[in-house]
């Protein structure tokens, strides 16, 4: 699979997935906060299996 996450794609998947994950650990939310895990691993490795099937693209190529 190639990247197929732009640049404010990753960052907001990242932050977002912190913040689940950040208010599942002391109890805030329920466990399934840690679903964020999966947003800041997508975020950090720039592929998103979802997007490939759907030949979604949020990268800027500049034209």
């Amino acid at each position: 699979m190639s990247n197929n996450l732009g640049i404010l794609d990753r960052t907001l998947r990242i932050a977002s997935g912190m913040l689940l994950v950040a208010l599942a650990a002391p109890g805030t939310i329920e466990s399934w906060g840690y679903l964020g895990v999966l947003g800041m691993l997508t975020g950090v490795v720039g592929v998103c299996p979802v997007y490939s099937m759907l030949g979604f693209d949020t990268r800027w190529d500049g034209s």
